[in-house]
């Protein structure tokens, strides 16, 4: 078969058979693979250390998806708070999609959870058990010998133990440390479903790092296949420069009328994906820049410029042209720019406490003696501060009283309170049907909130 005909018509990933071929990378080394190094050591150092950071008492992340509770920079996020995390996902998504249009997929190789932490972390593990890619093959092939499950065991001993380490951090950011450390801790039997949440995570993780790896990418995560309708001619993507590649051969010292690729295939063989940058752009390239380092390498032992493999644009490649902003780009931005103004509007006007009040349900009014009508209503209230919060009720927008039912209303912090209260109303105030009323939330005579509700009379008053 020609080489033409052989040009990208099957997955790296899969055999002739159709069955999983594994991938067996060779480590990179070079000035990319070291600045990602350094910022995947700190990308551990943020991820292992934020659960036990605490802001006044509060963890500075925790997404408690159980109560619906969500503290985030140490303040707390109930479900009346919803609507701001809806439009922060509105502004996710244009982020990405601005993103990747300028871009490509170096959110992939650069902050990607999966990329880092099976790259940098588990990765190096099985290097430094198993030996690099080559020796990885000899032991991949070799009987099982004393050799073989010392270091098989070893490697996936190692690969379990870092699972379950990331699997109590995973869990940190959604129960807490403080519960998290009960689980560890006390009886298996007095925290059996945080147990089997913690194994399950552990499994999962266990599974994707030591079995499952690249797939995740190229099989599970919708952004490659994303980024097939986001890429245009003027994103920046891990680019082969065919123009001054082609035609590739193998290096000779006597003259050839050769591009400077020298067909080393140092780009594939250092690839987590399996494929061929050479090919062009590819749903399984996850912009490591592994092959940049690889082919950078091999260009300055023949002698040769760098850059054969490099950061650049279609239009840079073709027309040698710099990356243009966009009119495209331009609108997303000044949308993102938009929303990320209107969430934090959002977050810093958001009350401390906040609630519902709702009418009780199938009552009409109530006349009480011959110049006064009522309503029953039920509030229901979350306090997001660290004190307790004393209610009191007061009419705002006209003449009348609050008569609260039972004890005064009082929510303690970071709870949720509720309470039944009537509202009065003097005859001569009520002049239609239903009547907008705003009720004033005032903690120890100070106004901390407002809420409206509407309040049913007698016709023609």
């Amino acid at each position: 078969m020609e080489a033409q005909e052989m040009f990208r018509d099957h997955l790296a990933t899969i055999d002739e058979k159709g069955k999983r071929k594994w991938i067996y990378a060779k480590k990179p080394s070079g000035k990319l693979y070291t600045a990602r190094t350094v910022l995947s050591f700190c990308y551990f150092l943020l991820f292992f250390s934020l659960p036990f950071v605490q802001i006044n008492g509060r963890p500075l992340f925790l997404f408690d998806i159980p109560n619906g509770r969500f503290t985030i920079f140490g303040a707390v996020f109930w479900p009346q708070d919803f609507f701001i995390f809806g439009l922060a996902m509105l502004a996710f998504i244009l982020f990405i999609v601005l993103f990747t249009m300028a871009f490509g997929r170096i959110f992939c190789g650069w902050i990607c959870p999966q990329t880092i932490f099976m790259e940098m972390l588990f990765r190096r593990i099985e290097y430094w058990i198993e030996g690099d890619a080559a020796q990885q093959k000899i032991l991949a092939r070799a009987p099982w010998n004393t050799e073989k499950i010392v270091k098989k065991s070893g490697k996936h001993a190692a690969f379990f133990l870092l699972s379950v380490i990331i699997a109590n951090t995973f869990l940190a950011y959604i129960i807490g440390v403080r519960e998290l450390k009960h689980i560890v801790t006390d009886p298996l039997n007095a925290h059996l479903g945080g147990f089997l949440a913690m194994a399950a995570f552990s499994f999962v993780f266990y599974a994707v790092f030591a079995f499952f790896r690249e797939q995740v990418c190229t099989v599970v995560c919708p952004y490659g296949r994303l980024q097939s309708v986001l890429l245009d001619k003027n994103s920046v993507v891990v680019a082969y420069d065919y123009g001054r590649g082609e035609p590739r051969g193998k290096f000779r010292k006597e003259a050839q009328d050769l591009g400077d690729c020298i067909d080393c295939m140092q780009c594939v063989n250092v690839c987590p994906t399996g494929i061929d940058i050479r090919n062009g752009t590819q749903l399984e390239c996850v912009n490591c820049t592994a092959c940049i380092d690889a082919c950078n390498f091999m260009m300055e032992k023949v002698g040769r410029p760098t850059g054969l493999i490099r950061y650049a644009s279609e239009d840079g490649i073709a027309n040698k042209q710099p990356l243009r902003y966009t009119g495209r780009l331009k609108t997303y931005t000044v949308i993102l720019s938009l929303l990320l103004v209107a969430i934090t509007f959002l977050l810093i006007s958001r009350k401390p406490v906040d609630g519902s009040i709702m009418r009780t349900a199938g009552m009409l009014y109530q006349e009480r003696g011959t110049d006064s009508v009522t309503n029953l209503y039920r509030i229901k209230l979350v306090n997001k501060t660290l004190t307790d919060v004393p209610l009191e009720l007061r009419i705002e927008n006209g003449i009348g009283k609050v008569e609260v039912v039972g004890k005064p209303i009082h929510v303690k912090p970071e709870a949720q309170g509720e309470g039944t209260f009537f509202i009065v109303l003097p005859r001569t105030a009520i002049h239609q049907r239903k009547s907008v009323l705003k009720i004033g939330l005032y903690e120890n005579g100070q106004r901390i909130g407002e809420k409206k509700t509407t309040f049913l009379g007698p016709i023609g008053q």
